[in-house]
């Protein structure tokens, strides 16, 4: 199996920072893709910002300038650092890594979410 670690949620003000983690584990043999996704209640999961294996990045337009995703290979950690918050990015954030696993080949997984709250 692959697990998926999260933590660095919590409550912010408007304008605050923070900064979320996510480390992989278990039985696979590479990783590609990791990212984050966000759901807020009543609306559907949405990607806020993904890496690939080599360092490409893709980030919602919501969150360009404002949020910086980064990886340690080393480690199978992938982090969002989020500066300059709204109350609009009050979610739960989710991990997600594209993982190959042996005689599974690859796959998504998902960590177990964590609450993000921005007050205004």
């Amino acid at each position: 199996q692959v697990q998926l670690v999260e933590s660095g949620g919590g409550l912010v003000q408007t304008g605050g920072s923070l900064r979320l983690s996510c480390a992989a584990s278990g039985s696979f043999v590479s990783i590609d893709a990791m990212g984050w996704y966000r759901q807020a209640p009543g609306k559907q999961r949405e990607l806020v910002a993904q890496i690939t294996s080599g360092g490409s990045t893709n980030y919602a337009d919501s969150v360009k300038g404002r949020f910086t995703i980064s990886r340690d290979n080393a480690k199978n950690t992938v982090y969002l650092q989020m500066n300059s918050l709204k109350p609009e990015d009050t979610a739960v954030y989710y991990c997600i890594c594209n993982a190959a696993r042996i005689l599974v080949g690859w796959r998504n997984y998902w960590g177990q979410g964590t609450q993000v709250t921005v007050s205004s």
